[in-house]
């Protein structure tokens, strides 16, 4: 089913063309065969079908889509849905000359794609996949029927494509993190003693939710436990809460955490949670467009490693975006396990970082802060900036 028969021109192209096209020269790559809901989320503008927003498998198989990019030749891009995005299209056009929304499966998305390569000339070119989310039998049909193609890994292009971030996107990405500090906040100050774990995340789910942001997890403690799982313990006085949220607005996440106590924090608490906003501040004194993202890493490691508290405190940082975890990839397995590629290359504006440290004190529990910070030529600006320091319970 192509619903645009006819049409050569492509127009209203959502990203920057000259960008991606130079990204998949230094990559070796003729076509871009994306596949990934967040990459093909970003090649199509931000759209993302709602009907497979939350979970793939239907019938014998699953929802694929697939967007295909021709270096050079956006005028023969392409987009393979499910059936039902037809009426999507019908009410907001895709800016792909072709699409094809005809597929309920994986060996169905994959043939049409073949077919439109094959269509376009581009049956034995060099055809960047995603390995990660590409089915074994799609890309066992596709192996098969274009026997001439090279089929290169695009995952690192894909990456880079997406770490520098459109005005739009940091808008984006600034509007989820005032959502989910201002429900964290709010979830603080509404819980109480006798409230439980899973209340509270129960609640925080309903204050992302009314805000309009996509709720997506909740790691919590209370007190002097590091468990940060849902469970039936209790908040009790003079206790601490750490809650550390993951919730989207648009696609674009927000991952913030924040800290909370019933009653007032003694003087030992103001101290720990001073100690780890100097090692959070040492990072963001680094922040700057042209600073090596490794060298960022390395004096906020050594405030760290300085601090009365660095037996048991952990510094991280990473890149955000679409996913939690994107480019720039700045340490190595710490403690998601890839490679750290970007250490040792400069932050460039408009990148978007998340920075935490983590305090697993053996008697006053889990004390962190997680910030979210775009890199600007000056220095940075950080989103979702309230809640820093302690935020009582039982309030609201």
């Amino acid at each position: 089913m192509n619903v645009a028969p006819g049409k050569t021109e492509a127009s209203g192209i959502p990203f920057d063309q000259a960008r991606v096209d130079r990204l998949m020269e230094e990559a070796g790559i003729d076509v871009l065969f994306a596949t990934s809901k967040h990459n093909t989320q970003y090649l199509l503008g931000g759209y993302k079908f709602i009907f497979f927003a939350a979970m793939d498998a239907i019938g014998h198989s699953r929802y694929l889509p697939i967007v295909l990019y021709e270096k050079g030749g956006p005028e023969h891009a392409a987009y393979i849905g499910n059936k039902m995005e037809g009426g999507e299209h019908e009410n907001h056009p895709f800016w792909t000359p072709t699409l094809h929304a005809a597929c309920w499966g994986t060996l169905d998305a994959a043939n049409l794609a073949v077919e439109h390569l094959q269509k376009i000339g581009k049956q034995a070119a060099r055809i960047g996949i995603e390995p990660a989310f590409l089915p074994s039998d799609a890309y066992s049909l596709i192996r098969k029927a274009l026997p001439d193609a090279k089929l290169i890994d695009a995952t690192g292009m894909l990456e880079r494509m997406r770490a520098i971030k459109t005005e739009a996107e940091l808008e984006k990405l600034r509007t989820a993190s005032e959502l989910i500090t201002d429900s964290m906040l709010a979830t603080i100050a509404w819980a109480r003693e006798g409230t439980t774990k899973t209340d509270i995340i129960e609640q925080l789910r309903r204050e992302e939710t009314n805000r309009g942001a996509h709720f997506e997890y909740c790691l919590l403690t209370l007190g002097a436990s590091h468990n940060r799982a849902a469970s039936s313990q209790a908040w009790k006085q003079g206790e601490v809460l750490s809650i550390d949220s993951g919730g989207n607005y648009h696609g674009y996440i927000g991952d913030l955490c924040r800290m909370g106590i019933l009653g007032e924090p003694d003087a030992e608490l103001e101290d720990l949670l001073s100690e780890v906003e100097s090692v959070q501040q040492a990072a963001f004194s680094k922040v700057k467009a042209g600073t090596l993202g490794g060298d960022m890493i390395a004096h906020a490691e050594s405030v760290l490693k300085a601090s009365k508290v660095a037996a048991y405190t952990d510094f991280f940082a990473h890149g955000m975006g679409l996913i939690t975890h994107e480019a720039p990839f700045l340490m190595t397995n710490h403690p998601v396990t890839y490679e750290g590629t970007c250490a040792a290359k400069p932050l460039e504006k408009n990148m978007v970082l998340s920075v935490e440290t983590t305090m697993l004190h053996p008697t006053q529990g889990f004390i962190k802060l997680e910030d979210t910070v775009a890199v600007t030529d000056t220095g940075y600006a950080m989103f979702g900036d309230r809640g820093r320091g302690w935020n009582r319970g039982g309030v609201a």
